[in-house]
């Protein structure tokens, strides 16, 4: 039976893997953990990553594309926002750059690792990789807008010494933040879903390449996306099963939710492991934005390659690039909140070496977007470049 039909007994592993991560967060939290609990706090945290992609995969397959895409990414940034607040409110002055640092890793391991995988992928299945060039450079527009606003711009303002806003810049970049992330909500659901729907390989090969129209591409779309509602709850014929009913679709949201609060909150339990590591290696304190960045993205991504996987390379792209503008556009405004209460300074301004990593992604992600397809030369330059951002937080 389909995942997209069946139910959830209670000896499930969907069902028994996000409840025991979410124990094991209750057990852990606030607590000094020995090697093997952390151990075992990361082997809950695996699973509730795995247990959240098919969770999610399920109540996409009943909501459709690009709404299955966009609740795992909002889910998981929502949770990512309460993390970093939370690590904020217990480290003092030396998290001050902690939302700098998982922010603008989210957004090099969303816009070169996830997307760079799904156009591997995706083109390893068919040759090209083929996706709607209007959703993706709207939403790829959007992220450097915001990634500039928020992390550039405070390098360069004089109403505070150092790489921070003031008062008045951080509510502006706040309000701006959230204003351009509904818009891009309103866009992707409303006025030009169609945009972000998966493309037909087939429909695109008889109305030529890359270059065709909104219409003709939607058109295409809705050939061969129309009904199978993301598709991708299933493997093989499981994408073209019947959608799974309200209350299954309801149950794998909670679950869902639950898995993800696991993930983040395991990912927090494991934090201070992560943090003496960083320190006993001499590496710089930014590589603890990194590795929580990877831990909490870690479903989005295995999602995103499943889906490119299943030719549908739109929906890889609309969940990398819509965590990325998820990640910048709730975090902000949140942590300008948070300042309310939050002592100390904080650092959002990127330095010399991201500044320039950054807008090469922007330049790259822009000619790879631009055809509306790619091979596998693109995917391998976007790996390079999260691979080259690694690295340098590591030896920078």
């Amino acid at each position: 039976m389909s995942t997209a039909t069946r139910r959830f007994p209670l000896t499930d592993w969907t069902v028994m893997v996000p409840v025991v991560a979410l124990l094991a967060l209750v057990f852990s939290w606030g607590r000094d953990l020995p090697g093997f609990a952390v151990g075992l706090v990361a082997l809950c945290l695996g699973g509730a990553v795995l247990a959240a992609v098919h969770h999610a995969e399920v109540v996409a397959h009943r909501v459709g594309e690009p709404f299955g895409s966009l609740v795992l990414a909002v889910a998981v940034t929502v949770i990512e926002v309460a993390l970093i607040v939370t690590l904020m409110a217990d480290g003092g002055d030396k998290t001050a750059s902690l939302a700098r640092d998982t922010v603008f890793a989210a957004v090099m391991i969303t816009c070169n690792g996830i997307v760079g995988l799904s156009l591997l992928v995706g083109a390893l299945r068919n040759r090209v990789a083929v996706f709607n060039a209007e959703g993706s450079g709207a939403a790829l527009a959007t992220v450097a807008t915001l990634a500039v606003l928020s992390l550039v711009l405070p390098t360069f303002t004089t109403s505070k010494p150092g790489p921070e806003f003031s008062t008045a810049q951080l509510t502006f970049a706040a309000v701006a933040s959230l204003a351009l992330y509904g818009l891009f909500i309103a866009v992707q659901t409303v006025r030009h879903r169609d945009y972000f729907l998966p493309v037909d390989t087939g429909t695109r090969a008889r109305t030529g390449t890359g270059t065709g129209t909104g219409t003709e591409r939607a058109a295409g779309a809705a050939a061969g996306g129309a009904g199978d509602g993301g598709g991708d709850a299933g493997d093989g014929d499981g994408e073209h099963a019947a959608p799974p009913t309200s209350r299954a679709a309801l149950v794998s949201l909670g679950l869902l939710l639950v898995a993800l609060i696991a993930v983040v909150g395991d990912a927090k339990a494991v934090s201070p492991t992560i943090e003496k590591g960083v320190a006993s290696a001499g590496l710089p304190n930014a590589v603890v934005g990194v590795i929580i960045a990877l831990l909490v993205l870690a479903p989005e991504t295995l999602a995103a390659v499943r889906a490119a996987r299943r030719d549908r390379v739109q929906t890889s792209l609309n969940l990398g690039y819509g965590s990325a503008i998820a990640s910048i556009g709730l975090t902000i405004p949140a942590i300008a909140l948070a300042t309310i209460w939050l002592s100390g300074p904080l650092l959002l301004g990127l330095g010399p070496i991201h500044m320039v990593l950054l807008a090469l992604t922007v330049v790259v992600s822009a000619l790879t977007i631009a055809p509306g397809r790619a091979t596998l030369l693109q995917g391998g330059v976007h790996l390079v470049l999260l691979a080259a951002y690694l690295f340098l937080a590591v030896s920078p």
